[in-house]
């Protein structure tokens, strides 16, 4: 991994899980009435394969990396616990994710459609960004 790897890293996660964003914005009460809506969504469940490629940026030029959706939220699908996974998918296919690993974050917005998804994604104050694209691999 080259010195600008963490960044890449922070991206690739967030790509697969661009999060929050509905509930950023939101008042407490709309927030809690979004998270019943992502959990009542299972659309999107299951494995998904997330290809993130840099546009602009030090970081690498393309990733690939594992993630999964549980009832609309995006979670990690591997066991490496050095990031952080923060994102869910509403019924539309709205997608938001953020990823947090050693101080730095990524967030990522985008739609999935069927089995495959597409969005935009940027890390560390536009120091890289570029597009994601997903396919489902499995269903839970």
């Amino acid at each position: 991994m080259n010195r600008h790897g963490i960044v890449t890293t922070i991206a690739v996660g967030g790509l697969v899980a661009w999060g929050s964003f509905a509930l950023l914005a939101a008042p407490a009460q709309a927030a809690q009435k979004q998270r019943t809506h992502y959990a009542a969504s299972h659309a999107y469940d299951g494995l998904w394969s997330v290809s993130i490629h840099t546009a602009y940026g030090p970081c690498d030029a393309t990733y690939r990396y594992p993630a999964r959706i549980v009832g609309g939220r995006v979670l990690q699908a591997d066991s490496n616990f050095s990031y952080q996974i923060s994102g869910a998918v509403v019924a539309s296919g709205a997608i938001g994710v953020t990823v947090y690993r050693g101080g730095q974050s990524a967030t990522g917005y985008g739609r999935l459609r069927g089995s495959s998804g597409s969005g935009r994604w940027s890390a560390s104050g536009n120091m890289c960004y570029g597009t994601w694209s997903a396919m489902r691999r499995a269903a839970n």
